[in-house]
Formats: C-alpha cells, sequence, structure tokens
C-alpha cells in the first residue's frame, strides 16, 4: 500500500499556519485541478481528492491536533476518504463554499457526476445535512497495544431507512421546497442608516435543504433513517495509547434523507496488565531476586510482551539497581522505534527465619564484607535514579 503523503506538503504549508492560510492553500490546489478545468485526468483528480483529504483533516481542530501527534494514524478514515467513504460529490457538498463564482456561470461548481455546485445550478445555498457522530470505548491489553488488533464491534446507530430508500418519502420523491423555491436559504433586505442590506439565511420551512416531504414514509416517518444495529471492523495501530482517540469516517450515524454519515469515534482505554506498569512506550517491571544472588550473581528470567528472557545479575548487585532491556517496551504509534523494558532489581527479605537460618546469619553479619561501606558512586544512587526517569 503506498505511503501517505504528509498533510502539510500536500497543502504546501507549514505546521504553523493558520485556518486561513489552509483555507487559502486547499482553494489554491482544488482550483487548480478542479475536474471542470481538467476533464478525463485521473491523475488531477487523485490530487484534488488529496488535497481536499488534507484540508478535511487540518481544518479541523480537534483532528489536526490528533494528526500533529500521532500523524495518520491518529486520523485515520478521519478525512473522510479511508475506506472509500466518500466521493466527490461528498467533496463538493462540504467545500463548495470555499470557491464562490467561479465555476458554471454562479455555481459553487460546474458539475461532476451530476452534482452541480453546493446544491445544483442556481441552488449553491442548499443545504447538506450531516449524519451525527458516535463515540465508543475500545478496551485494549498491552498486548493488543503491542501487536495492534482488528476488533469487530456491535454498533446501535442510524441507517438509510431501507423503506423509501432513505428519502424520508413513500414514493421516493421528495418536492422542491415552496420557500426557498429549492435553493434551501432565503434572503432578506433591510432598510438601515447605511442603505439596504441584505442577510441570507437557512429557509425555516426545509431546513435549508431545498426539498421537502410530502407522503411520509410510514417506517421512519419522514426522516430517511432508523435505528438499527451494525457490525464494524477496526483495524486498532499497534502502539496507541490509553485516551488517545481516532475516527473511521461514514461510520457513524447515516445523515437525514441522504444526508452525508457522520464518524465513528473511538477511544482507547487501556486495561491495567498484572505485571508492568507504563510511561508512555516504556514498560516497568518489579523482579525479586535473593540475597545470595544478589551478593554471588546468577541470572533471573524476566517476562517480557513476547516471551521470558534470561538477564544476568551482577555479583554485588544492590537492591533497587534498574536494568534496561533495549526494545523490549512498546511500539511508537507511528512506527519509529520501540521503549524499552525497565526492571527494577528488589533483595527479597524474609519476613521470618528459623533458628538455624538466625544463627548463620550472625556468624556473616560480624564479617568485614558485610558490613555497610558504600562508593561514592553509590552513595549518589539517587541522582542516577534521576537522570534514568528523565
Amino acid at each position: 500500500m503506498a505511503t501517505k503523503r504528509d498533510y502539510y506538503e500536500i497543502l504546501g504549508v507549514g505546521k504553523n499556519a493558520t485556518p486561513e492560510e489552509l483555507k487559502k492553500a486547499y482553494r489554491k490546489l482544488a482550483l487548480q485541478y478542479h475536474p471542470d478545468r481538467n476533464p478525463d485526468d485521473k491523475e488531477a483528480e487523485e490530487k484534488f481528492k488529496e488535497a481536499a483529504e488534507a484540508y478535511s483533516v487540518l481544518s479541523d481542530s480537534d483532528k489536526r491536533a490528533r494528526y500533529d501527534q500521532f500523524g495518520h494514524a491518529g486520523v485515520d478514515g478521519a478525512g473522510g476518504f479511508g475506506g472509500g467513504g466518500m466521493d466527490m460529490n461528498d467533496i463538493f457538498s462540504q467545500f463548495g463554499g470555499i470557491f464562490g463564482d467561479l465555476f458554471g456561470g454562479g455555481r459553487g461548481f460546474g458539475g461532476f457526476g451530476g452534482f452541480s455546485g453546493f446544491g445544483g445550478g442556481g441552488r449553491q445555498g442548499r443545504r447538506v445535512v450531516r449524519g451525527s457522530n458516535l463515540r465508543i470505548k475500545m478496551p485494549l491489553t498491552l498486548e493488543e497495544i503491542d501487536a495492534g488488533v482488528e476488533k469487530k464491534v456491535k454498533v446501535t446507530k442510524y441507517v438509510p431507512c431501507k423503506t423509501c430508500g432513505g428519502s424520508g418519502s413513500r414514493t421516493g420523491q421528495l418536492e422542491t421546497c415552496p420557500h426557498c423555491h429549492g435553493s434551501g436559504v432565503v434572503v432578506e433586505v433591510r432598510r438601515t442608516i447605511l442603505g439596504q442590506m441584505q442577510t441570507q439565511s437557512a429557509c425555516p420551512h426545509c431546513g435549508g435543504e431545498g426539498r421537502v416531504v410530502k407522503d411520509k414514509c410510514p417506517d421512519c416517518h419522514g426522516d430517511g433513517i432508523v435505528k438499527s444495529e451494525e457490525v464494524i471492523t477496526i483495524q486498532v495501530p499497534a502502539g496507541v495509547s490509553d485516551g488517545m482517540q481516532f475516527a473511521l469516517s461514514g461510520k457513524g450515524n447515516a445523515g437525514p434523507r441522504g444526508g452525508v454519515p457522520g464518524d465513528l469515534v473511538v477511544v482507547v482505554e487501556e486495561k491495567q496488565h498484572e505485571l508492568f506498569e507504563r510511561q508512555d512506550q516504556n514498560l516497568y517491571y518489579n523482579a525479586f531476586i535473593t540475597f545470595s544472588d544478589a551478593a554471588m550473581g546468577g541470572s533471573v528470567e524476566i517476562p517480557t510482551l513476547h516471551g521470558k528472557v534470561r538477564v544476568k545479575i551482577e555479583q554485588g548487585t544492590p537492591s533497587g539497581k534498574v536494568l534496561r532491556l533495549k526494545g523490549k517496551g512498546l511500539p511508537s504509534v507511528n512506527g519509529y522505534g520501540r521503549g524499552d523494558l525497565l526492571v527494577c532489581v528488589n533483595v527479597w527479605v524474609p519476613k521470618s527465619i528459623t533458628k538455624e537460618e538466625k544463627a548463620m546469619l550472625e556468624k556473616l553479619k560480624e564479617s568485614p564484607n558485610f558490613q555497610p561501606n558504600p562508593t561514592k558512586q553509590e552513595r549518589g544512587f539517587f541522582d542516577k535514579m534521576k537522570d534514568l526517569f528523565n
């Protein structure tokens, strides 16, 4: 699969670009590659879609923040183009207002695949109703986060009514709104001290859609949508973290009467692990060793997310020493490297001992090697710990 280009690179702007700069850059590219100017040019069409995808993410503050933090994995499908969620008509309906009257003699767009502007010739104000987003929590284990996982979830959502085909009409036909004559807007002219002022607003009779339902469908009551259940497959990338969100475009509630569907927003919920603690991409594990192993040296088995490994314990290892196992942590969500597994060594001290054990320890207690005599390096233990965790 081809690697996606950086959205900022596509639009030719810096990462600190303002919303107005983003809009200006997108408008320039969309005009350059618009289908009316490039008929039957597949390359131009792909660049037109690519620019729209980049703008749809970067112009949304939430999606832009996720993209800046996690790259494409943070907004997989959020632009509305992943998995075939949107087509050229959807692009026109969302962004047609950016172009003004540059195509088709007063229309937002000249016409593509039967769609003419933001609502069609002479109807650039017509509103396309978008379905609402859905939000679900996705519980994941560290093992699933480490490898990435495919999950199937059953979601209750609004879907297009099968009886009327999503039109809301018993006959499948909608009528032009008699108040706005299909434009979706009403214009009001007022006299002020500055002269005549003209304002435009959504038509209150049709809600800005430009069409009305006369003979309502008995199942959806004219809305064109009904409640149903759908099983959705979700691809969760490796390396996600608790609270991270990503969106599946077009998998939310269907829009009324053929409107654009909303998104399914997935919120990662990381399950607590019985062995490991997590901080960013690093994992932490407490290993307990015997006093004999600490004094004489040896080796211990340490669990990882990919099985057990044997780690050498140096002679004279103090309690609290931290061993770093490189690359045994979690992958980065953007695919760049892995974290480490940090093993904190704890010398196990028994809570009760026998008379024989006590006698042996009394003998050892008098030995010079068992008298505390820390080196300067060992006295600086807390400084080393600060360096390690910083």
